[in-house]
């Protein structure tokens, strides 16, 4: 027999088998009723703005002097 269609016969029947049930589980996963609220956090990730950015207020800010020379540059 040869190699194509030894994997060929293997493709058709037992991978075949894996790749629906791996993708059964993970659809069961992805929309599992209580992993909702990891769901909803991951989602409004882009929507968040950690970076609160320079107040430029601190009296050693390093930032300081990036806004002045951006300000005088400009």
């Amino acid at each position: 027999m040869e190699t194509y269609s030894i994997l060929r016969e293997f493709a058709d029947s037992w991978f075949l088998l894996a790749m629906l049930s791996f993708f059964l589980g993970a659809s069961i996963f992805a929309f599992w009723p209580s992993l909702k609220a990891d769901r909803e956090d991951a989602a409004s990730i882009p929507l968040r703005d950690d970076v609160a950015g320079c107040a430029n207020a601190c009296a050693d800010c390093t930032c300081k002097s990036l806004f002045d020379l951006e300000r005088t540059d400009g």
